[in-house]
């Protein structure tokens, strides 16, 4: 049946260079006020990761972000001296935490909405940690656009906005990026594969009203795609599903607790319903094990 109601993707939502910056103004432009209101103060956009080996009630959001983007640096072995490059900026705090282990990052976005302020957060960082901000460039680039070697590639749930017609570009801009030797680690919304070829196809509801142009990848099509157009083969992979429902119900709950300062910003009650139901639709998600994430290591193969 899903052939029969199923709309096709607008044209108009392909990731091409100009296309790619619009579906990211689309949804990451849409306001800083809006997105400070309810994320913590790390403004991590993407999932936590908890300590399931304490009681959830303990933990705070933030310091499970913070063991977030501890644990993708450790996965791309981020160390002093390492020549860093994040794709997909947010708002900086898995740059900081970089510098802060003496790396020198290239952090690129699409976004003027997050630069602006990565920027500045950067900046404050470095009157405290003198030294940390020449650490860090924060660019307005497209990953096609990238030049140059690095130890190190990490991007945290920018895949989902690539695209399935990308994904192989993507993929190899990586393997083109990394130094010898040298490690990348996504982390990235799952779905399982056997509803993939049924999703791929398909404008639902949150392409249309959340996020234009985007597609999950299943694992499967991650390491289909890397062996097909790379020499990049996955070594690692840790998923943590739960965490991300327990995310999305801390990130709902205060929405709707400052859902007064959001609509002071100039939203309206269609879009406090939207998102609501956004992120209680995505926590079901997670919370059912339909969808999952992980952070997945990728290590160049060399040709014999």
């Amino acid at each position: 049946m899903k052939r029969v109601v199923d709309r096709r993707i607008p044209s108009g939502t392909r990731n091409t260079l100009l296309g790619s910056r619009k579906n990211i103004e689309a949804h990451y432009d849409l306001s800083n006020d809006l997105f400070t209101a309810f994320l913590d103060e790390t403004l991590s956009y993407s999932s936590a990761l908890f300590d399931r080996s304490r009681p959830l009630a303990e933990q705070t959001l933030v310091e499970a972000q913070h063991a977030k983007i501890d644990a993708v640096l450790d996965a791309a072995d981020v160390t002093a001296g390492s020549r860093v490059l994040e794709i997909g900026t947010g708002w900086g705090s898995l740059a900081i935490a970089a510098a802060r282990r003496g790396a020198t990052v290239t952090s690129i976005t699409l976004s003027h909405e997050q630069a602006a302020p990565a920027r500045e957060r950067i900046a404050a960082a470095d009157v405290d940690e003198p030294g940390l901000a020449a650490r860090v460039e924060v660019r307005l680039q497209d990953y096609r656009e990238v030049s140059g070697q690095f130890d190190a590639i990490v991007s945290v749930e920018m895949i989902e906005a690539v695209g399935e017609e990308y994904w192989p570009t993507y993929f190899r801009a990586i393997d083109d990026l990394l130094a010898p030797g040298g490690i990348a680690a996504i982390q990235s919304i799952l779905m399982s594969h056997d509803r993939y070829p049924a999703t791929r196809r398909s404008y639902g509801w949150i392409q249309k009203h959340i996020f234009p142009g985007g597609l999950i990848p299943s694992s499967e099509a991650i390491e289909e795609t890397t062996t097909e157009h790379t020499s990049l083969r996955v070594t690692a992979t840790h998923r943590f599903g739960r965490d991300y429902a327990e995310t999305l119900r801390r990130w709902r709950r205060t929405f709707i607790r400052e859902w007064p300062t959001i609509a002071a910003s100039g939203f309206d009650e269609t879009f406090r319903r939207k998102w609501e139901f956004y992120l209680a639709y995505c926590e079901a998600g997670f919370a059912a094990d339909y969808i999952d994430v992980a952070q997945i290591r990728l290590e160049r193969v060399e040709a014999a």
